[in-house]
């Protein structure tokens, strides 16, 4: 029986701009979810939507307001498993951001409740998680140099946002100092299909993949480009939910997919992506958002999946805080995350932190 669900608005600076084609970021918002039973356990989701629709069309503004008024309301039932979230959610279309946080959450607690792991309800078989860090920089000498530092801790893969303006410039210094760095780009849908000759010349950098090059919601101009690429595409903003994810598979948009959990709605979406992903043969890798240590968690834990072959978003917390909001923080060694036997996400509230970066804080019983 489940007793409430408390929302709690938290920011926090980031340690350094990040900067991508679309804007800098210098300060992140979340909403943080918890959802109580009446034993006392607690369950932990992370809303990942930023303050202003440079992302997607949600914020963290409308997040909170359709879980207030909607998602919140519908849970005045009896809830058999977190399984049927996905039924009880589908009268509000879309807003997978907010639905992703809450029902992430559940799963946590669902997982506390069988005393299990949560990667391990869902098959995960990886103990340790290679990692992937992003390099977003305005100046390509301290993109070489974030490299030289991620390099020191191991990292196995390097995305570097760039845009039409600087790509050329930025690969190029890159390969010139690491010829073999694991390496790839990620437009941020800045390019546009016309661009032949930057196509072109990131074709010669031997890049892993290059990341939603075209626009934001498009499947058919990307299944166009990879015909002339031999880089492999990797769709990301396009892949809003499963259904996306199956037309850019039949479409052949791209080679190689990003399941952003907190993008496409939660564990039951990411799930049936990754199934079907794994079923015609389509690599995976798990993005990050920019999180807090909840979101992060869930994060790890979906990359213990065997279908995620390529290492994902999964950098040390103090990548971008001073100090997170769980304990322990999730640490890069040697390039990896170790995978925590403990139930459910695997690590406690740090709540000293937590409280510091609350900004406001609701409650919501349950019958």
């Amino acid at each position: 029986m489940l007793k409430s669900i408390t929302l709690r608005m938290i920011s926090a600076p980031l340690k350094q701009p990040f900067y991508n084609a679309l804007g800098t970021l210098t300060e992140r918002e979340a909403i943080i979810i918890e959802v109580k039973d009446q034993n006392g356990i607690s369950g932990w989701g992370e809303v990942v939507a930023f303050s202003s629709p440079w992302y997607t069309e949600e914020t963290i503004k409308t997040c909170y307001y359709v879980l207030k008024e909607y998602l919140i309301p519908a849970l005045h039932q009896e809830l058999k498993h977190p399984h049927n979230l996905q039924k009880i959610f589908a009268t509000v279309r879309g807003h997978y951001m907010a639905k992703s946080g809450l029902e992430c959450a559940f799963w946590d607690l669902y997982s506390k409740q069988q005393k299990q792991p949560l990667y391990k309800l869902f098959g995960g078989s990886r103990e340790e998680v290679e990692a992937g860090v992003v390099i977003a920089s305005n100046d390509v000498k301290k993109a070489l140099q974030q490299i030289e530092v991620y390099q020191a801790e191991g990292y196995k893969r390097y995305k570097v946002k760039v845009s039409p303006h600087n790509a050329i410039e930025y690969i190029s210094a890159i390969r010139k100092e690491y010829e073999d760095l694991p390496l790839m780009v990620d437009a941020n849908s800045s390019f546009a299909l016309d661009n032949q000759e930057l196509f072109r010349r990131l074709d010669d950098f031997h890049l892993m993949m290059i990341e939603q090059p075209l626009e934001h919601d498009d499947l058919l101009l990307h299944s166009e480009l990879q015909k002339q690429l031999k880089t492999p595409i990797c769709l990301d903003e396009s892949i809003t939910s499963f259904n996306m994810a199956k037309n850019a598979i039949a479409l052949q948009s791209a080679k190689i997919l990003c399941v952003k959990m907190g993008r496409v709605g939660g564990w039951s979406q990411a799930l049936a992506i990754h199934n079907y992903s794994m079923q015609h043969d389509i690599p995976l890798w798990c993005g990050g958002m920019i999180e807090f240590g909840i979101s992060r968690a869930h994060n790890l834990a979906l990359a213990t999946l065997d279908g995620f072959t390529i290492p994902g978003d999964i950098s040390s917390s103090s990548r971008f805080w001073e100090e997170d909001i769980v304990e322990p923080e999730l640490t890069v060694v040697n390039g990896k995350v170790k995978v925590s036997a403990e139930i459910g996400i695997g690590c406690q509230i740090n709540w000293t932190v937590l409280n510091k970066l609350t900004n406001y804080i609701e409650t919501f019983p349950l019958k």
